[in-house]
């Protein structure tokens, strides 16, 4: 081989290496403008640990800045070969956690259920199915969303009590119990999946403990110890 036929081969491979560059810096400006969108919304939604009365204003106000980043998300799948999405994956995973996290408490919040993978993805304006898409809402970010969903409500049940409001615990519970009933349904592998599926068993005791300090306290709401759901509707 000549040095001529050297000099050609790496120059093609320097070729792809600086378009590989350029491809990667426009999805991490991308990711980076989406990212301050969900920042904003957990900011926005910290209100629901010490002022409830503002939690439905709170809701709304994320709603607005969801479709914010759904034209985030479609500037993003544009820029996004369809064929290279676990290729560059990284880049926008925890962002979209966070973003199926936040989702999912909005309506929960909301409507007091579980928000579906599909309804997540149909709010990101971006596909649930693999194969129907390059770009689709992948399963476990769904999933490791809804962890830190838990997470945050474990956080909820302990302040609600300081607000006085002591029938919100008894539905966390409720929710929190269930949610964790499906997630022992599934055989984690993922090593990442697994170790947040570990942490949700604290957020579950920190839950029952506050439910049980309030039952022996005579301080649970007699019609079905359960606070009704925030909703704008």
């Amino acid at each position: 081989m000549t040095t001529n036929n050297i000099e050609e081969i790496f120059g093609k491979f320097q070729n792809s290496l600086d378009s590989e560059q350029e491809l990667r810096e426009v999805i991490r400006n991308i990711c980076r403008e989406t990212d301050h969108i969900s920042r904003e919304i957990m900011s926005i939604l910290q209100i629901i640990h010490h002022d409830s009365a503002g939690i439905s204003k709170a809701c709304m106000k994320s709603r607005e800045l969801f479709e914010k980043a759904r034209v985030k998300y479609q500037t993003l799948k544009q820029a996004v070969p369809r064929t290279d999405y676990y290729k560059y994956h990284d880049h926008w995973r925890g962002m979209t956690q966070r973003f199926c996290y936040l989702i999912a408490l909005t309506i929960w919040l909301e409507k007091g259920f579980l928000v579906s993978h599909e309804t997540v993805a149909q709010i990101l304006g971006i596909s649930a199915v693999e194969e129907k898409e390059g770009f689709h809402l992948d399963i476990e970010d769904y999933l490791v969303g809804l962890l830190q969903l838990c997470s945050e409500l474990s956080r909820l049940a302990v302040n609600a009590v300081t607000q006085g409001d002591y029938g919100r615990p008894m539905q966390i519970s409720k929710f929190v119990m269930e949610l964790n009933a499906g997630f022992r349904l599934l055989n984690l592998k993922n090593d990442h999946l697994r170790k947040r599926f570990d942490a949700l068993k604290y957020d579950v005791k920190k839950i029952e403990e506050v439910v049980y300090d309030l039952s022996i306290r005579g301080l649970l709401p007699k019609a079905e110890g359960e606070a009704p759901v925030v909703s704008d509707n």
